[in-house]
Parts: structure tokens; C-alpha cells; sequence
């Protein structure tokens, strides 16, 4: 069984929504749950071995991919800037639902590749806090501190929709990733506060001019945790030919996002979606950006996901689809895990 560490995943905020509805997260995690796509029993079963856990901070209102038209395009209203105080209470309640998981010991809170490797060894879940939309950041960048050194060792500026730091790009099909500004004075501040700091800056969910604001910033190798390629499936969700030859030259990252709107060469969200689509993906990333800048990052619990791997305890049949692809075992590896490690040394100043 081949290892993974993923590069994104929200089963937190289904542990904090679980919570807020009477269940106890680290029982949840650790006996396993009836819904949702990760828990310890089937992340072991799928050999998960850790991930990008995020902290994201919902909308009042359930969010809901637009319905396609009769062409299949769709243009999902962007969600409106959310209260920094309300936040940053969701926010430091799933920190505190991760710090609780990692004293109970249902899995390991990482700051370091050696306690990812650990972790790993031990056959505990390795957990990473991950930032999804800076919405509980002040513009002074004081609460960043605070999280940092709670854990937080990767962030992304924004989520789609605005917030002060910058600018998110819908979920639409067909659309380019150029849809708006990109950072703002103060997210130019937070990208170097991270450089400092040692954060990983995740550009998955800002527009084109944001990602290049950050290129021209960060001396970080540049990521995008769970993205796919635009040539192949034209979501404003995911890359251009452009930027992934940047990623390339910086020796960055793109985590292949598991949901199907992203995968799939009519973007329906139809779980019906062949393992092929995603090699589909891992073939044209592999070929533009090299192997050693091509991930996971599956967006577990936040998106739906094809159902030849329903949920964590299936992931070996993506790893066996890209065996059967060709996909030797030192390839495999590095698209499992070692990738995310180097990036990880590197973003973190070991």
C-alpha cells in the first residue's frame, strides 16, 4: 500500500458542524463516522496517512454549486465577505478541535517533516493546519502569530469569495482564472509575513492576477493544493498552461483535486466519474510541470468526489489506476507524499 499524505481535505469543519450538533469529534474521528469522507478506520484503510487539514469558515447560508443550463455552463454568484469577529470564533474553535484530537491522540498536530515521517511510521494520522481564506486574520496580522504558533503551517490567502487580503474566483464552467484584482496592500503584507514566518502560501482559490502577485512576492515555491488543469476541464477553479509552467520553474506543487467539477471535460457534478479522468489529469500535469511537482490534494469532505473511490478508505484505486497507467513505484511515491515533503522542508526554512 502506497502512503499519502493529501494536500487538502475539510473534515474539520464536518467534526465542527458535528459537534455543534451534539457528537464529540475525537469519538467521531476515532470510532469512525456514517458520513462525510475521512475518519481514522478509513483513512488507515485507504492508507491516508495524513493531509492539509483546513480551517474554513462557512457562509451563513449552505453553499451550493449553481445548477448547470441546458449547455452545461454555470456561473455560481461569488458569497458575500464574511464578519472578521464571528471568524475568527469558528476559526479558533476548530483549531481547538484539532489541539483536543492530537491530546486524545486520534491523530498527530505536525509542525516539522520529521513529525510528519513520525507520525507516518507510527501509523498515526499526521495532521497539518491549513488555513482555507484568511477571513479570521487582521489586516495587522497579529492573529497569524497566534495561529502559527498553534500550529498553522499553511494557508491560502482566499477562499472564492473576497476578503481584505484579496480576491477568489467563482465556481464557473467555462471561465478563465482571470476574473478580478488580486491581493491587496495588506495580503502583499500577509504573503511576506508567511515567507517569515515559514507558512506555505496555497494559491488555489485566488485569480490569476493574485497568483502572479504572490509569484512576484513569496520566495516560496509556488502551490495550488487542490487544483486540476484549465486545458483540460475550463473550471476558473483551475490552471492555466501559464501558471503551471510557472509552478514548474519555481519547482512548486499542484495537488490533484478529487472533485468530480474539476476532473470531469463537462464539469457536472456527477459522481460517476471515471478514475481515467483523474489520470486523465495526472498525465497533463506530469507532462507540463515534471513528476516531482504533481500531488494529491483530494478535497475530501468539502466536495463530491467519483465514486469509484467514495470516500478515504478507497483512495488506493486512484494510486493502482496510476500504477496500471505506468506509473512506477519511485513516481508513485513522490506523487503520494514525497512531493508534499519537499515542499514542506523547503517552505519551512529546515
Amino acid at each position: 500500500m502506497n502512503l499519502v499524505f493529501d494536500g487538502h481535505n475539510d473534515v474539520l469543519l464536518r467534526l465542527w458542524r458535528g459537534r455543534h450538533a451534539g457528537s464529540d469529534p475525537v469519538v467521531e474521528f476515532s470510532e469512525g463516522a456514517r458520513e462525510g469522507h475521512i475518519d481514522g478506520p478509513r483513512a488507515r484503510a485507504g492508507g491516508l496517512a495524513g493531509g492539509l487539514c483546513a480551517i474554513y469558515i462557512p457562509s451563513m447560508k449552505e453553499f451550493a454549486l449553481q445548477e448547470a443550463g441546458p449547455d452545461g455552463h454555470y456561473n455560481t454568484p461569488m458569497e458575500a465577505p464574511l464578519q472578521r469577529g464571528s471568524s475568527l470564533d469558528i476559526a479558533l474553535d476548530m483549531a481547538a478541535i484539532a489541539l483536543r484530537l492530537a491530546r486524545a491522540g486520534a491523530w498527530r498536530l505536525c509542525r516539522s517533516t520529521g513529525e510528519i515521517r513520525d507520525a507516518m511510521r507510527d501509523g498515526v494520522f499526521a495532521a497539518v493546519l491549513h488555513m482555507e481564506g484568511c477571513e479570521a486574520i487582521d489586516a495587522e496580522l497579529a492573529a497569524l502569530e497566534v495561529f502559527h504558533a498553534a500550529g498553522l503551517r499553511s494557508l491560502g490567502p482566499v477562499w472564492s469569495r473576497h476578503n481584505i487580503f484579496g480576491h477568489g474566483v467563482p465556481f464557473a464552467y467555462p471561465m478563465s482564472p482571470d476574473t478580478g484584482p488580486g491581493l491587496t496592500d495588506v495580503g502583499f503584507d500577509l504573503v511576506r509575513a508567511c515567507n517569515r514566518l515559514g507558512i506555505v502560501i496555497d494559491l488555489a482559490h485566488i485569480t490569476e492576477k493574485g497568483f502572479w502577485d504572490v509569484a512576484k512576492t513569496s520566495d516560496q515555491p509556488l502551490v495550488a493544493s487542490h487544483s486540476n488543469a484549465h486545458a483540460l476541464t475550463p473550471v476558473a477553479r483551475n490552471l492555466t498552461d501559464r501558471q503551471l509552467d510557472a509552478i514548474r520553474e519555481r519547482k512548486g506543487l499542484v495537488g490533484l483535486n478529487y472533485a468530480v467539477t474539476m476532473l470531469r471535460p463537462d464539469a457536472r457534478d456527477n459522481p460517476d466519474t471515471p478514475l481515467s479522468d483523474m489520470v486523465r489529469h495526472i498525465d497533463y500535469l506530469v507532462a507540463r510541470m515534471g513528476i516531482d511537482c504533481v500531488a494529491l490534494g483530494s478535497d475530501f469532505d468539502g466536495a463530491t468526489i467519483p465514486a469509484a473511490i467514495g470516500d478515504a478508505s478507497g483512495n488506493q484505486a486512484l494510486i493502482e489506476a496510476l500504477s496500471d497507467a505506468g506509473y512506477d513505484e519511485d513516481a508513485l511515491a513522490k506523487i503520494c507524499r514525497e512531493n508534499w515533503l519537499r515542499i514542506f522542508a523547503s517552505a519551512w526554512h529546515e
